[in-house]
């Protein structure tokens, strides 16, 4: 039920802002669906149009994001070695515009640091190593589903995950260069050991 002199919601971007709003104030496990829904001037159903769930709310356009990952795994040059073809898509999937990165400091802080949220992350993580263990068999002759292909996954994951530790800790760290010396970094631990990937 809409409120009389509010301005309704009408885009999925200003529902996520008026979440989060709420979020910040009340925190994340006491703010209702409900409550969501008529701070935004909607209905619970036309909640239910933008998202599955208020889980879903911190996570964004998620799977556009990854979608263009992919894309650009694809499009990276044969003559790039491997582990830095995936350095450089890490750094431009989790690239933010400095008017952003306040939303996207607490979008991160929500998945990572409150348990629900972070349990509700692993088909997320599930798909996105998919991404990168994919890559990773297109130019190595690996299938994705290889143990090599997931462990590249696994460990790409975990230096995003890490980098953005580092992040959500110092307000005055730069999100990129953590990323890119975690991927560095680990490019070194592999050095060539994976087959055609380090050409």
């Amino acid at each position: 039920m809409s409120h009389p002199g509010r301005k309704r919601v009408t885009s999925r971007a200003e529902l996520e802002h008026t979440a989060f709003a709420l979020f910040a104030a009340r925190g994340f496990e006491q703010t209702t669906v409900d409550e969501i829904a008529a701070a935004a001037g909607i209905g619970r159903r036309t909640f239910f149009r933008y998202f599955p769930s208020k889980n879903d709310v911190p996570w964004g356009a998620f799977e556009v994001e990854l979608d263009r990952m992919r894309v650009r795994l694809k499009a990276c040059p044969p003559e790039v070695p491997l582990m830095d073809a995936i350095r450089l898509a890490l750094i431009d999937f989790n690239r933010v515009a400095p008017e952003q990165v306040p939303l996207h400091r607490r979008r991160m802080e929500l998945i990572l640091r409150v348990p629900t949220l972070f349990a509700h992350s692993t088909l997320r993580f599930t798909a996105w190593r998919q991404v990168v263990a994919e890559f990773v068999g297109e130019r190595t002759g690996l299938r994705p589903d290889d143990l090599a292909s997931q462990a590249v996954a696994h460990a790409v994951l975990g230096v995003a995950v890490a980098g953005y530790e580092h992040w959500l800790d110092d307000a005055s760290a730069d999100l990129g260069a953590l990323l890119d010396d975690g991927m560095r970094q680990l490019g070194a631990a592999f050095d060539g050991s994976l087959g055609s990937g380090s050409r």
